[in-house]
């Protein structure tokens, strides 16, 4: 199962980005055997000034057709991380051939493409900045394939 991050603005170069490429990178290595990746990033910018609409539609044009669409939302299911790990397999069990996670801009994603979602995952009650979060993400994802694989990454 591809995975994807179709997420707004664009994170340049410092130490988010490093985190985000080393835990894509292990992601990649350890998913692979299990079925899950390749990981990719798919970064949209909106110039135009649409706001939330405006950045939804360019999301909407970075989702691979047919994906299983999962936001990032506060108001989203909170779980653990052996229950993302068994959710991202049971998604890849039933032959979901593609799973895009959308992660908006400052204002968060637009009420209808947030209703289009299939899912909605929240990493707390807080609200993070979306370069923390797509931190976040591509570490829980590589967690996720660990905890799959039996690696001793994940010792809760």
């Amino acid at each position: 199962m591809r995975v994807h991050i179709c997420a707004v603005g664009r994170v340049k170069t410092g130490p988010e980005r490093d985190l985000i490429d080393d835990y894509m990178t292990r992601f990649d290595r350890t998913g692979r055997a299990l079925g899950l990746g390749p990981l990719s990033m798919h970064e949209v910018e909106d110039r135009k000034g649409g706001g939330r609409a405006g950045e939804a539609a360019l999301l909407e044009r970075s989702l691979p057709d047919g994906a299983l669409i999962a936001a990032l939302d506060e108001r989203g299911t909170v779980m653990s991380s052996p229950d993302f790990a068994r959710r991202l397999a049971g998604w890849r069990d039933e032959g979901r051939g593609d799973l895009a996670f959308i992660i908006g801009g400052a204002d968060g994603i637009a009420p209808d493409l947030r209703a289009r979602a299939d899912f909605s995952l929240s990493f707390g009650a807080m609200v993070w900045p979306h370069l923390l979060a797509r931190v976040m993400l591509t570490e829980q994802l590589y967690r996720a394939a660990s905890i799959l694989a039996g690696s001793p990454y994940h010792r809760a």
